[in-house]
């Protein structure tokens, strides 16, 4: 499966900011899809993800309550919704799709990645 990640972009602290990951291929929604983020200097850290289905998702701590990460299937789309944005979040976000079903909070669970959108949250 071939990702596609867009809408990034500069915002101010505050605002919300929706990204989308296209992707190309039948077994779309076979894959728990997942979205990671890595700031300048620091690792690729887990963000949430989403079961194959849309009926489970998951979220890293710091981000709980302010984003969501629906998915359609029927459209081969994932979105990570990102609102109450902070200078903290600033960072290149990445979608993946999972090719194991554990420790998908993991970057080893993915087997496919985007190319990664830039957001700049200013203060």
């Amino acid at each position: 499966v071939q990702l596609q990640a867009s809408g990034g972009g500069l915002v101010q602290a505050g605002d919300s900011l929706r990204l989308s990951c296209a992707a190309s291929g039948r077994s779309f929604s076979s894959y728990h899809m997942g979205w990671f983020r890595q700031a300048p200097g620091k690792e690729r850290e887990f963000v949430a993800v989403i079961s194959w289905s849309g009926g489970s998702t998951y979220y890293e701590n710091s981000v709980k309550g302010r984003f969501t990460i629906p998915r359609d299937n029927a459209k081969n789309m994932v979105y990570l919704q990102m609102n109450s944005l902070k200078p903290e979040d600033t960072a290149v976000y990445y979608c993946a799709a999972a090719t194991r079903v554990s420790s998908v909070h993991y970057t080893s669970a993915y087997g496919y990645w985007g190319q990664g959108t830039l957001v700049t949250v200013s203060s």
